[in-house]
């Protein structure tokens, strides 16, 4: 079942076994797992059904760092939450990126890769995805061109992709308004988190439109979001004893990473620079240092494309500039993004049936150059912060100030996958790289080109601000996601990432999910401890 929060009146008391805080992708992949194992489960979701403006002004907030996107639009606060915009991109992590590196400060996941394959083949159904991963072998195989890399150079991942916009959708969710043991509450925004004894005791939401709700469980997992889970943290004064609640966050910053000229263009766009279909899934491939090359030269597991785009400081083209507003400036309603979602879907047909004859005239036309559109890896960096400022929203939440920093180490490893490039592109005879001017730039970090990506900045990608760590001094949840110091409370989502890697985070976040909740159905599972009996010494046990 479930209520609307702000067509309440008053006070409204529940009771669960678990309550979840936020209905988005990790929110609803837990809450589901959780009633599979037979426990009842209270779902929260600070927005309506749908974008309201005056919701989404509760993620308002200040940009103090590097150059960010506006926080209130930052991420979605409805149900079913920013998936309901995402480009279905899904990657796995790769195995170096579970290890301790010891060139990148903070590496290093309290989890097996092994175990994380197992779950990620349990989030791979979640997605209708295929139930193994996409490999540059099964697209060489299908006749798509890829070059003859060295591996110990060069990865070639692939992404899978999501065949469905609106997976997590209220309306996509009938299984669980329809559990007998799940009730979803609407419009419930958690304002505090009461402890008692190291434990969470209740939580305290409340509606705009004036309602309250208490809630007790035996169990809490905060499902909110990379800022907003540590936003309740620090709000609360919870999991912060050691000064790590917000620390280190993460983005997939986006940058131009040069271009490649005397190209073998053909090639290079029809392997990279679409999409394609094979036994009935869509996949796409891209580029990344191998393990091998970031132990040489102290890489982090940076990626790039190969693109056809504008050379940068272009004026923009008409057509890219009405996609982008169609995209940016559109609120992202309902019928928003319905309207966005059949022109994503236009743009996908015809690059999948026109590309890459398009970018390749227009290169040939002088119109476009071959460049490199990089996703990368950011390092951790304990001063890459979330902290809370003396403003509040409307329900009285302390607002947030983001400090986004990156580090020495995240442009030199751009300027290395860069150079693997052009060494392997010379030595197969397709092209000559020459890197962005931005890369030999000494007092330059990062530089962000509109021309480059639609999401200039990153891609919206909150991650490392709750960070797993099996010491409570070096993060904020454990191995299983429970915070240290709280018996009962449980964060999930790309929060927990230690470190972010190049791979788009939510198959991850969905495979980190349903290990959470496993570790939590036993832990609810596990019959309460009876404390020993008092021993009196020269006192006979009674028959």
């Amino acid at each position: 079942m479930s209520i609307d929060l702000s067509q309440q009146t008053g006070a409204l008391r529940r009771q669960a076994d678990v309550c979840v805080i936020g209905a988005g992708a990790a929110g609803i992949t837990t809450a589901r797992r959780l009633l599979a194992a037979g426990h009842q489960v209270l779902l929260l979701e600070s927005g309506g059904l749908d974008y309201e403006r005056e919701t989404a002004d509760l993620n308002a907030g200040r940009n103090v760092g590097q150059t960010y996107y506006d926080l209130d639009d930052a991420r979605l606060r409805f149900f079913g939450g920013t998936t309901a915009i995402w480009g279905g991109r899904c990657a796995t992590l790769d195995p170096i990126d579970l290890q301790r590196r010891d060139w990148v400060a903070g590496s290093g996941w309290p989890l097996s890769w092994d175990e994380l394959q197992d779950y990620y083949g349990q989030a791979r159904g979640i997605f209708e995805i295929g139930d193994e991963p996409a490999s540059a072998e099964a697209l060489s195989a299908h006749g798509v061109p890829l070059p003859g890399f060295d591996r110990s150079e060069l990865h070639m991942p692939v992404w899978n992709f999501d065949p469905r916009f609106n997976r997590f959708t209220f309306d996509a969710c009938q299984d669980l308004r329809d559990h007998p043991r799940c009730e979803i509450i609407t419009h419930a925004s958690v304002t505090r988190i009461v402890t008692r004894d190291g434990a969470i005791s209740r939580i305290e939401a409340k509606a705009l439109a004036g309602a309250h709700l208490h809630v007790e469980a035996r169990a809490f997992v905060l499902a909110a979001g990379g800022i907003e889970n540590a936003r309740l943290l620090l709000a609360s004064n919870i999991g912060n004893e050691r000064d790590q609640v917000g620390r280190n966050f993460m983005e997939h910053p986006h940058a131009r990473g040069g271009r490649i000229v005397d190209a073998r263009a053909w090639p290079l766009l029809k392997a990279f620079g679409r999409r394609h279909r094979i036994g009935g899934h869509d996949m796409a491939a891209l580029i990344t240092p191998s393990a091998d090359l970031q132990r040489r030269e102290g890489l982090l597991n940076s990626s790039l494309t190969i693109v056809g785009r504008q050379p940068a400081r272009a004026s923009q083209f008409w057509g890219m500039r009405a996609y982008g507003s169609l995209k940016h400036d559109m609120s992202p309603t309902r019928s928003g993004r319905r309207m966005w979602m059949m022109t994503k879907k236009a743009a996908t047909w015809a690059q999948r049936h026109v590309d890459p004859l398009r970018p390749w005239l227009l290169h040939k036309a002088g119109k476009l150059e071959i460049a490199l559109l990089v996703r990368a890896e950011q390092a951790p960096n304990p001063d890459s912060r979330v902290r809370l400022t003396k403003e509040r929203d409307a329900l009285g939440v302390p607002r947030v100030a983001l400090d986004w920093r990156l580090s020495a180490i995240d442009k030199h490893s751009v300027t290395g996958l860069v150079d693997g490039l052009g060494r392997e592109l010379k030595r197969l005879g397709m092209g000559r790289v020459e890197r962005a001017d931005w890369l030999d730039e000494p007092g330059e970090l990062w530089r962000n080109d509109p021309l480059i990506s639609s999401h200039a900045i990153g891609g919206y990608h909150h991650m490392g601000t709750t960070r797993m760590a099996t010491d409570p001094r070096q993060g904020v949840v454990d191995a299983d996601g429970r915070v240290h110091g709280q018996a009962n409370l449980y964060v999930v989502g790309s929060s927990t990432f230690p470190t972010s890697s190049w791979a788009n985070p939510t198959l991850t976040i969905a495979a980190l999910a349903l290990r959470t909740a496993d570790r939590l159905s036993v832990a609810l599972n596990r019959p309460v401890a009876q404390p020993e009996p008092v021993r009196v010494p020269g006192l006979a046990k009674a028959s």
